[in-house]
């Protein structure tokens, strides 16, 4: 059976991840992606808040389903510039500032200007700060220092840089020849790549659709909004694609597809979890079923907006999740496979 392309997909996930798209700052990555279905002949519009839609017909209009991934990251935003003509930040979505520590990154002014730096403890050098090691990774005690010659933060404003540039993390992205895929941003460009890798072929192989299927690259998810509007009062199914979460008593990996029973908006449609098990056993796909204790999706933020939908969630298995991110490339197969199969099945009530 000719399933989505991994290589192809893992390309798309390299390009992806190197375009900066924090939250609130995502119109770049969503360019790319308006330009990719373009080159497919592929009608997109985007909604008001910037997140872009493309839709599929099938061969029943009268019922549809929607798929979601998002394309917005982790990120942060310029608080405050400091006497020394250093930058405080303030976070972008659930994260710890321990886990941007020594981080490479960059500074986007309003006026497009792009500037490097480096995320660091104002307390790092061991030979000056004898407290260095147990001083708390927080915002009063972390900073960009600018890869500029500034020492005042009127030589920092001469620059351009203001409160409210954002601020994006290097991705550091590398794909390894034992198939690990090692970047920032997996959450949740890798479920965006696999999106895009299905659409493609659907298009190309003029597969058949039974439904009417909308595609929704989302761009607020990580502050908790990103999939909450534009459904259609025809939609029935709703299946965010979005990442597994690993870690102590998980069962989630690296090389499965990871199917969410639960997480911390409440149990997602059970009929739904039934019938995408029972399209990964009948296809010998690779899964885990697993609860993502202190997780949200664009499915469960779709519930609490009053959408009458069934919903789901599905993604690649991630390692150090909102850090140091890693996939391998049959998690990314298993997940693909699985959506295949998904869009060309019927619906489950």
């Amino acid at each position: 059976m000719p399933y989505p392309s991994t290589e192809e997909t893992v390309k798309i996930l390299t390009d992806l991840v190197s375009i900066p798209s924090p939250s609130g700052n995502t119109n770049e990555v969503i360019r790319y992606v308006e330009k990719f279905l373009s080159e497919l002949s592929i009608k997109t519009t985007r909604n008001h808040k910037g997140g872009l839609i493309a839709v599929m017909e099938g061969q029943d209009s009268s019922k549809h389903r929607m798929l979601t991934a998002h394309v917005d990251t982790l990120g942060a935003m310029v608080k405050e510039i400091k006497p020394s003509g250093r930058l405080k930040i303030d976070l972008i979505g659930g994260f710890r500032y321990n886990s941007i520590e020594g981080e490479y990154c960059q500074i986007e002014t309003s006026s497009g200007k792009k500037y490097t730096g480096t995320i660091l403890m104002h307390q790092t050098s061991v030979h000056v700060y004898k407290d260095a090691g147990k001083k708390e990774r927080n915002q009063e005690n972390m900073e960009i220092r600018i890869d500029e010659k500034v020492h005042t933060a009127e030589e920092v404003r001469a620059l351009g840089i203001e409160v409210g540039d954002f601020v994006s993390f290097d991705p550091r992205v590398e794909v390894t020849s034992s198939g690990y895929i090692k970047s920032r941003h997996l959450d949740d460009k890798a479920s965006v790549a696999i999106l895009l890798q299905l659409i493609k072929q659907i298009k190309t192989e003029n597969i058949t659709l039974p439904y009417t299927t909308h595609f929704l690259i989302s761009n607020n998810e990580e502050i908790g909004y990103g999939g909450n509007s534009n459904i259609t009062p025809e939609t029935v199914e709703y299946l965010a694609v979005d990442m597994g979460a690993m870690g102590d008593g998980q069962s989630t990996d690296e090389y499965t597809v990871s199917i969410c029973v639960k997480d911390a908006s409440g149990p997602y449609h059970y009929e739904l979890r039934k019938h995408l098990v029972r399209l990964a056993e009948e296809n010998k796909i690779e899964y885990k079923l697993d609860i993502y204790p202190y997780y949200g999706s664009d499915a469960s933020a779709a519930i609490r907006s009053g959408a009458d939908i069934i919903h789901g969630l599905i993604g690649p298995g991630i390692d150090s999740s909102h850090a140091f991110e890693r996939t391998h490339k049959s998690s990314i197969e298993n997940t693909a496979k699985l959506l295949y199969h998904y869009v060309q099945s019927n619906l489950v009530l």
